[in-house]
């Protein structure tokens, strides 16, 4: 046979995409699911097999190939035709090879998200009572099992409950809360994980080596990460950077690919945002977008390096323990930026990207609304954190500091025993002063209602709470004398606040009280006397000196509450 024969053959066979060639053939192949595979195995070892099984998990983690290791590991017979269930490799059984095939009469295959009616379960019950053609058990394998209707479910139920000894059913699901009760009882359940980047990169690199093809360690690393979670994801990415790549797959061919920024311009990006440099801040990002990175990938990117540097921060261990998967000369570098930002700095970051990712949906162009969020970044770095605004305080000085983020001032209380906590955002700021509830009233005897605070503290005793919120806001009393209340009702007052209050009066205290409506102008409420002074409160401790300096440097700052 000549060369160009021999070409011609090679090139006719079709190509087999990555995610079909690599699929696990059994239980030791399958990779990221080990509490699952632990389970079945001894299941399968001691003959303690469910006759049904739930697979649920996001989608390429393994569900529909699981199902199908299942059904060979249950229906093994070995090369001689012997041989019983099994939990290793399968390649030497013909019928399992027709399993893996798609090809074997007794094990079926449906796709509910097609085949949704009750129709389509009638099927597959009336094929049930028959024993298998040629296998040991009829199994079978229903796909996307939540998009059944109802009454498919419902007619499924009770041959679930109790199917014949050579029937076993597996159903995989991405949307577990969407399949009932009811037949979720009936099944053994598996809750696939999405599998750790590390043992994704492992993966990639070996069928990388399979393939003969060389890839940057970064580069898998760039896949795995992208694949989240999900091997078919990543082996798709894989087969599509191996046909843009000439010769080896590089970073910079994946990056590219995937519209990814570079890890380094990135952290540059992250250094001018809490150095507060927006020039230089909007400059990176501009070249970041003309190279093809998508702009929501980059805010994302920069929460990931913010989630990395607050761990730098927070673990006490060296940044190679914390983050091992990171290049080291970029690990150093994140190190060090979280060493100078700060926990207070980062936290605020990872607040504000949060917020503006949510708001770049909606933006109706993308990276103006992202340099819009990096603009806001690089002000709030200007906000002082608290030690700074204290020590200043202390000092007699309140200039702004770099970092941080809300600011509490405590010690010795200004201006007779008040104490003021505050807090600021990149566009405003407020002195939050813990509310100050009105009097409460020490226990009062039933001879001892001299004042209205006594009624209302005898009111709560007795668990009448909202009628003494009533009595302190709408009760503007006239006369109060033993067993009598006259009162004219504020504005907003339930008409039978007078009747409800004398009956609960009587009945509480054993004594008759007569409670009378005047339209004579009484004393203020409780609550307005309680207004008052709160307002008067404050004005003393805008007074403070202290306070009038924090109010003096942050312009829009309100007093909120008191204690």
């Amino acid at each position: 046979m000549s060369e160009k024969t021999e070409e011609t053959l090679v090139n006719s066979v079709p190509y087999r995409v990555l995610a079909r060639k690599y699929r696990p053939q059994n239980f030791d192949q399958l990779i990221g699911q080990d509490a699952l595979v632990r389970t079945l195995t001894n299941a399968i070892e001691s003959g303690r097999v469910a006759h049904a099984f739930m697979l649920t998990g996001v989608r390429g983690v393994g569900k529909t190939t699981t199902a199908r290791i299942i059904a060979k590991a249950l229906n093994y017979t070995g090369p001689d035709g012997t041989s019983g269930p099994t939990t290793g490799p399968t390649d030497d059984c013909e019928t399992c090879r027709a399993i893996a095939e798609d090809r074997h009469p007794d094990i079926m295959e449906m796709d509910a998200a097609s085949r949704t009616g009750v129709d389509d379960i009638r099927e597959i019950l009336d094929g049930v009572r028959y024993a298998p053609t040629s296998a040991r058990y009829k199994v079978y394998i229903i796909d996307e099992v939540h998009m059944l209707s109802k009454n498919a479910f419902n007619a499924l139920l009770k041959t679930l409950e109790e199917p014949p000894p050579h029937v076993k059913f597996i159903f995989a699901t991405t949307e577990i809360r969407k399949v009932p009760v009811t037949v979720l009882s009936r099944c053994q359940r598996f809750d696939l994980r999405r599998v750790d980047p590390e043992t994704l990169q492992k993966h990639y690199a070996n069928v990388c080596a399979k393939e003969n093809v060389v890839a940057e360690d970064e580069a898998i690393a760039m896949i795995a990460r992208a694949a989240d979670g999900s091997v078919r994801d990543g082996l798709s990415i894989l087969d599509q950077a191996m046909a843009l790549a000439q010769g080896s797959i590089t970073a910079d061919q994946v990056r590219g690919m995937l519209g990814l920024a570079d890890r380094g311009q990135l952290l540059d990006l992250m250094h001018h945002i809490l150095s507060g440099n927006i020039a230089a801040c909007l400059d990176t990002a501009a070249n970041l977008y003309r190279v093809g990175a998508d702009p929501e990938t980059i805010l994302n990117d920069l929460l990931d390096i913010t989630h990395i540097m607050s761990k730098f921060q927070a673990v006490k261990a060296p940044p190679a323990t914390v983050e091992p998967n990171m290049a080291t000369a970029e690990r150093a570098r994140a190190a060090e930026l979280a060493t100078k930002a700060g926990i207070p700095a980062l936290n605020r970051v990872w607040q504000i990207l949060l917020k503006g990712i949510g708001e770049l949906q909606y933006a109706p162009n993308p990276q103006a609304a992202a340099e819009m969020i990096l603009i806001r970044l690089c002000y709030a770095s200007e906000l002082p954190d608290p030690g700074t605004v204290l020590k200043q305080l202390k000092d007699g000085s309140i200039a702004a500091a770099s970092t941080g983020g809300g600011v509490r001032a405590s010690g010795p209380p200004p201006s007779g025993g008040n104490v003021a906590s505050f807090s600021g955002s990149p566009t405003s700021s407020a002195v939050t002063m813990p509310a100050v509830a009105p009097p409460q009233s020490a226990p009062v005897a039933n001879a001892n209602l001299a004042t209205l605070a006594d009624i209302v503290g005898f009111l709560e005793q007795n668990g009448a709470m909202i009628l003494a919120s009533q009595v302190v806001h709408y009760v503007e009393l006239v006369k109060l004398e033993p067993q009598r209340l006259e009162f004219h009702p504020a504005e907003g007052a339930d008409p039978k606040l007078a009747a409800d209050l004398g009956r609960k009066l009587s009945d509480y205290t054993g004594t008759r009280w007569v409670v009378t409506v005047s339209m004579k102008q009484g004393e203020k409420t409780m609550a307005a006397r309680h207004r008052e002074a709160l307002a008067a409160e404050q004005d003393a401790v805008r007074a403070d000196p202290v306070i009038a300096r924090i109010l003096e440097a942050f312009p829009g700052t309100e007093i909120l509450s008191i204690t």
